[in-house]
């Protein structure tokens, strides 16, 4: 039986926030708000949860999953070094839908990087994201909260439909505002190479 938590999206209350914090330690999946679909969560060094998510999903394993932070120090957590060029679009653009993907720390997880070495990381700019990133204290992965495939759901009764006894928890932050998919930029060369276009303009 999922748990669903209602939650004020501007300003969620840090104990809904602490329950799934909780959830994800303990290695279960929390469908969340984000800016644009619900998100599926889970612990993104947690190997087993990450690959829960792939499962869960049936997202094909070549498939990297991004992850979102809560400040822009907890990068340097996740990769090898922080380029100069991707300090100066986080200073620009950060929070904010852009996605960017540089040198894994070799110790993640393989299935979060599906292999290719590399790590997309974001700092979302909604209040429910970034507080979960904050109440677990790592990353969450954040791909949209859908069998892979389907439409993203921007509502939590999408998700429900979608995974109706898959997850532990859900937090209902009311609708979404859909839209287009972050921006993503490779900035492991230089220049730095668009992998996705989308909102932010680099």
């Amino acid at each position: 039986m999922t748990e669903v938590l209602a939650v004020d999206a501007r300003a969620p209350d840090p104990a809904a926030l602490a329950r799934a914090a909780a959830v994800l330690r303990d290695g279960g999946l929390v469908a969340f708000p984000t800016e644009t679909f619900y998100g599926l969560g889970a612990a993104a060094l947690d190997a087993a949860a990450v690959r829960r998510v792939f499962a869960v999903k049936g997202r094909p394993e070549a498939k990297p999953l991004l992850v979102l932070v809560d400040t822009p120090d907890r990068v340097a957590e996740l990769v090898a070094e922080i380029p100069p060029r991707a300090r100066a679009l986080m200073a620009r653009h950060w929070p904010g839908p852009l996605t960017l993907v540089m040198r894994a720390r070799p110790e993640l997880p393989e299935a979060l990087t599906a292999g290719t070495g590399t790590i997309g990381v974001r700092l979302s700019p909604h209040p429910v994201a970034r507080g979960l990133a904050a109440a677990l204290g790592g990353p969450v992965t954040a791909p949209s909260a859908n069998p892979s495939g389907a439409a993203p759901p921007t509502t939590a009764a999408e998700v429900l439909a979608y995974f109706p006894d898959a997850l532990p928890l859900v937090l209902d932050g009311g609708p979404t505002p859909g839209g287009p998919a972050s921006t993503v930029v490779d900035v492991t060369v230089d220049p730095p190479r668009i992998l996705r276009a989308g909102p932010v303009a680099v």
